[in-house]
């Protein structure tokens, strides 16, 4: 059974691992933005005003980017969801916290939810980083993809 766990663990690592990377050039942004509006709205110039139009931090914009062009965008992200039965971005972060690599789709599934969203509704990407739910993501997998070597039965009590 030991040894079939940690052939899983080496298979999801070795399929992941470099979308990860790709993924993480970006954490330090999404850490210092979290908290912080990463839109504003153009409404044009002088007297010719328009509709106003949100207009989105370039980094974000490549990290979405990015994430499309990547296995953690998963088109069937709400199955997921109805499984693990997240209402809201805390109880998604408490999900990620008690996550392990076995449950990669659950990470999958936030991020494309978030990522598939803020296609149709502008606030979706901002509300991600506001409430730093592609930092915690990111985090955790980065713990769980490139630690994944430490054997987990050193955490278990004797």
């Amino acid at each position: 059974m030991y040894g079939q766990e940690v052939n899983l663990r080496e298979q999801i690592t070795e399929e992941y691992k470099d979308d990860l990377t790709k993924l993480l050039r970006y954490l330090p942004f999404l850490e210092k933005k979290g908290g912080k509006n990463t839109q504003e709205y153009y409404e044009g110039e002088g007297d010719n005003k328009v509709i106003p139009v949100p207009v989105y931090d370039s980094s974000l914009l490549a990290f979405v980017k990015e994430v499309r062009n990547t296995k953690f965008y998963y088109k069937n992200y709400p199955y997921v969801y109805c499984k693990w039965k997240m209402p809201d971005p805390k109880s998604e972060r408490i999900a990620m916290e008690s996550a392990t690599l076995r449950d990669i789709d659950l990470f999958r599934a936030i991020i494309s939810k978030y990522v598939i969203g803020g296609q149709t509704k502008a606030s979706v990407w901002t509300t991600a980083v506001e409430e730093r739910i592609f930092v915690t993501a990111l985090t955790r997998l980065r713990s769980l993809v490139f630690d994944y070597s430490k054997d987990p039965a050193d955490k278990r009590p004797r």
